[in-house]
């Protein structure tokens, strides 16, 4: 699906479905430097289940026109200027990593259109390394390697992808290889610099999810906790085997933490 959003092509994948008002609405988000591909699986299951999927390409991301924006705030904006171009009255939101910032944000800016929201591999703060940061501002194949290997258990090298014969090294990195130059240093400056959190974790009306990876080196279960202390009745689930990439280390389990909150 393509439309305009503030004067901009913007695209969300739908899983080959067309958009029906009746059924409710998805919106997946993606993390820094990712894409809608990101919810292979999880966007194809809901999208034949009964429910309008819309796998979203954030601002300068896959097939989104730039430039991208420069805070979670802006990013939870745009979000929602998708939702009101549907006509979409509450849309659940599930984001991974700094989606997961934006599906919080959302939720605390627009109680009325969320219907329920989903955080996967989140944590509060979300602070990103100086060296991190500069190399991804250097455009560094460093940043990509960094982003690479701490979003996957340290197992992954090690044939730990579920799916035979596939790479998840090598598929982060061609996604990463797509970007922009600066794309990633916006969005990870926009992780670090974001500060709202417990904020809006305590005006979260709606039910809220947090899935979480326990070998997750970026967003360690430990970091989520201050988030699921300040939002009203938050649920957890933590999927032992994963790293940050839960969607596609466990894709299985994370799908099915998602079917019995929806």
């Amino acid at each position: 699906m393509q439309l305009q959003i503030n004067g901009k092509p913007a695209f969300a994948y739908t899983a080959a479905q067309e958009f029906d008002p009746a059924q409710r609405s998805i919106l997946f988000v993606h993390g820094a430097g990712l894409d809608h591909s990101w919810w292979g699986l999880q966007s194809r299951y809901f999208g034949y289940h009964g429910y309008n999927v819309l796998a979203l390409d954030l601002p300068a991301h896959g097939r989104s026109d730039g430039p991208p924006l420069a805070s979670v705030e802006e990013m939870a904006d745009w979000v929602f200027a998708f939702v009101q171009a549907l006509k979409i009255e509450k849309a659940i939101v599930v984001g991974h990593s700094m989606g997961s910032l934006i599906a919080l944000e959302f939720a605390a800016r627009y109680p009325e259109s969320t219907d329920r929201i989903a955080l996967i591999g989140t944590a509060y703060p979300m602070k990103v390394s100086a060296e991190f940061l500069d190399a991804a501002r250097r455009n560094d194949q460093a940043a990509y390697d960094m982003e690479t290997i701490w979003g996957h258990a340290a197992q992954v090298p090690l044939a730990g992808n579920p799916n035979p014969g596939m790479w998840m090294y090598g598929d982060t990195l061609a996604r990463l290889a797509r970007l922009p130059s600066g794309v990633l240093h916006t969005d990870l400056a926009a992780c670090n610099a974001y500060a709202d959190g417990m904020a809006s974790a305590a005006k979260v009306k709606c039910p809220a999810l947090l899935i979480l990876g326990a070998r997750d080196m970026m967003t360690p279960p430990r970091a989520a906790q201050d988030l699921v202390k300040a939002i009203p009745g938050a649920k957890t689930v933590t999927i032992g085997s994963s790293g940050h990439s839960l969607m596609a280390e466990a894709p299985d389990a994370t799908l099915n933490a998602l079917i019995a909150f929806f």
